[in-house]
């Protein structure tokens, strides 16, 4: 154990242990009965404890490790050899880690105790609730301790042991609701999706062991790998990063996985899953500036995610698509951050997203749970009777623009700023092209998130009602806590970066090229903030125009033919579909259909064959004996009639 943590190394275990712990527990849990009320139903009280308790355990810790940690340390013991090469059990704990783990857990808490209310069959205390409710905690709890190891893992196999759980959690949660025809298939789409990623993220984790013969992180980055070994590596881990951070071309699962219940969206969305592919990159980013062929694959798969999911949402009527979308685009900032050599401007997004989506979600979860329905064109008016819900979705929709003085203001523009320095100063790893393209298309994005946040807020919160007998109201206590309190770090998570101690905490991967061609500081002050406020202004101001002109209407009708377009995500989900999923599907059925018409044909053939001889042969077996008898003499005076005419002619 490291001497740097000195007694509180005992805790680090602790941090994926207690919700792991509390997770398989809760899967020993019955289903709740059929027909139960809340009141009445005693394992879904445990399983509400058990849930709140492991997200709650893991938030104090924590913290208590926020308190203690400003410099990397870490511990390890050995756990297994494959053939000489060492996989270990251990942790590798740094600012980002501890921070990164706070805001997982943050999440984490206020998704199981926003669930309690959420999950119900109704919005009162005895009505029936989700007879699958233990099972569900328990799969977010093993959720957020499959994301905690990928934070503090020291080792490349205890990582990807961490990466792929989640895949698994993230496949029962997008298909718990059972009664929806479309959450197992948005389910599967999700596993096998990310499974295609996940291949790659297997075999670059494999070529990095090897040749630093390996496992062990700090190993791994301390090795001299050859140019060829190190490019191509990172090229493969970059499959993993697009698969679970649903970043172009593996992008098509996430708006599906809207499929799942509201709050685990906002768990995948905000501090797990799609978060761990740029988390992966930032710990391994001495590697990825050694590679730039690497970098420059990231930066164009950047800046395509990146306007792709902004155009996507402008068109969408979903509201939690809208969000979806949204998530695909701020993604491909955080990963554009990475392609130009800002790790801490990516970490910073990262985790100034994390606050103010998981608020979006949430918030987005209660418009849902007093309307009925996703769709925006089924709400407005809500602004005087969900109060509550429409200031924190304010709250948020501005951190998602980049509106100041808001979180996600003071993220973006570290990550404009970057893109910045790369494009006209050739700062960082990556070739200069790489810098003006994300620049560009982090600009262009602004204008678009500004236009389609101010198109969602007044879709749902002005104008008239067009909810026919309903009557929206703010959710109950258990699911407006969480909303509230998440509503503070979107507002001011981003003046942390004026506290030295937090800004010190996050700039702890900092490399070689960031420091010195980039301003470290987490705040970028100056002439270059006016464009992205431009930007905002005239993208807000035609959506607002448009509304205005009719408020009845959509603002998305003067995208005109664009509209489909934009609404289908220029079709890649039907590209992809054409070129992948039916000729997987037509070889399946031919392989299928040779296996039953050769192999198995051959083989039942020949046993319904030797069924037949030896039909045959029993009939003969069981035939009269007058009719044996007179077998038996033929047989005879055949084989004497051979003999003499074999015989006469010898």
């Amino acid at each position: 154990m490291s001497e740097g943590l000195g007694r509180l190394a005992w805790f680090v275990p602790l941090l994926p242990g207690l919700p792991l712990a509390a997770g398989l527990i809760g899967l020993l849990l019955p289903p709740s009965p059929r027909g139960a009320a809340t009141g009445e139903d005693r394992a879904r009280k445990v399983a509400i404890v058990l849930g709140v308790a492991g997200a709650a355990g893991a938030l104090l810790v924590a913290l208590a490790l926020l308190s203690r940690v400003d410099h990397l340390v870490e511990g390890s013991t050995s756990w297994v050899d494959l053939g000489g090469l060492q996989v270990t059990l251990g942790y590798r704990l740094d600012g980002v880690a501890v921070l990164v783990a706070t805001a997982v857990a943050t999440v984490a808490l206020a998704v199981q105790v926003y669930s309690i209310g959420y999950l119900r069959r109704g919005p009162h205390d005895d009505v029936e609730v989700d007879h699958r409710y233990p099972p569900y905690a328990a799969q977010i709890s093993l959720f957020t301790a499959a994301m905690l190891v990928v934070v503090i893992a020291g080792d490349l196999i205890m990582l990807l042991v961490g990466w792929e759980v989640m895949g698994i959690c993230s496949y029962l949660l997008i298909a718990h609701d059972r009664r929806l025809p479309e959450a197992p298939a948005a389910a599967v789409k999700a596993f096998l999706v990310t499974r295609v990623g996940d291949v790659g993220f297997l075999l670059g984790i494999a070529l990095l062991g090897v040749s630093a013969g390996s496992f062990k992180i700090a190993d791994v980055l301390a090795h001299d790998h050859s140019t060829g070994t190190l490019t191509a590596a990172c090229l493969l881990l970059l499959a993993g990063v697009a698969g679970k951070s649903a970043q172009f071309p593996l992008h098509t699962w996430l708006p599906d996985a809207m499929a799942g219940p509201t709050p685990i969206s906002a768990l995948i969305h905000a501090a797990t899953m799609v978060a761990a592919g740029v988390y992966a990159v930032a710990r391994l980013f001495p590697l990825f500036e050694r590679a730039p062929v690497a970098l420059a694959v990231l930066g164009v798969m950047a800046a395509i995610t990146l306007l792709l999911g902004a155009l996507a949402a402008t068109a969408q009527d979903d509201i939690k698509r809208v969000l979806a979308w949204s998530t695909v685009s701020q993604i491909g900032y955080m990963t554009g951050a990475l392609a130009v050599g800002a790790p801490t401007a990516a970490l910073f997004h990262l985790l100034s997203h994390a606050a103010f989506k998981a608020l979006l979600f949430l918030a987005a979860g209660a418009v849902i749970h007093a309307v009925g329905t996703t769709l925006m064109s089924r709400m407005g008016g809500l602004r005087a009777t969900m109060p509550v819900t429409f200031w924190c979705t304010l709250v948020g929709l501005g951190a998602l623009a980049g509106l100041p003085p808001l979180s996600g203001f003071w993220s973006k523009d570290g990550v404009l700023a970057a893109a910045e320095a790369a494009a006209l100063d050739g700062a960082g790893p990556a070739p200069q092209w790489v810098g003006w393209l994300v620049w560009l298309a982090g600009l262009l994005g602004v204008a678009v998130t500004a236009w389609y946040a101010t198109r969602l807020l007044l879709r749902t919160f002005f104008g008239t009602t067009r909810i026919p007998l309903a009557h929206p109201h703010d959710p109950p206590g258990s699911m407006r806590w969480p909303v509230l309190l998440l509503a503070v770090p979107a507002a001011l998570l981003g003046l942390a970066a004026f506290w030295p101690p937090f800004a010190d905490r996050i700039s702890a991967p900092i490399t070689a090229a960031e420091g010195n061609d980039f301003d470290v500081s987490l705040v970028h002050l100056g002439p270059a903030l006016l464009l992205p406020l431009v930007l905002l202004l005239v993208g807000a101001g035609v959506a607002g125009a448009g509304w205005r002109r009719d408020p009845v209407a959509d603002p998305a009708r003067f995208l005109g033919p664009l509209r489909p377009v934009f609404a289908r995500a220029f079709r890649l989900d039907d590209v992809q579909h054409t070129l992948v999923v039916r000729p997987t599907t037509a070889l399946a059925r031919a392989a299928r259909t040779g296996d039953e018409l050769g192999v198995d044909g051959l083989v039942e053939g020949t046993g319904r064959a030797a069924v037949g001889l030896g039909g045959g042969l029993a009939a003969l077996h069981r035939a009269a004996l007058p009719r044996a008898a007179a077998g038996v003499l033929a047989g005879a005076l055949l084989i004497g009639l051979a003999v003499a005419l074999i015989g006469g002619a010898s």
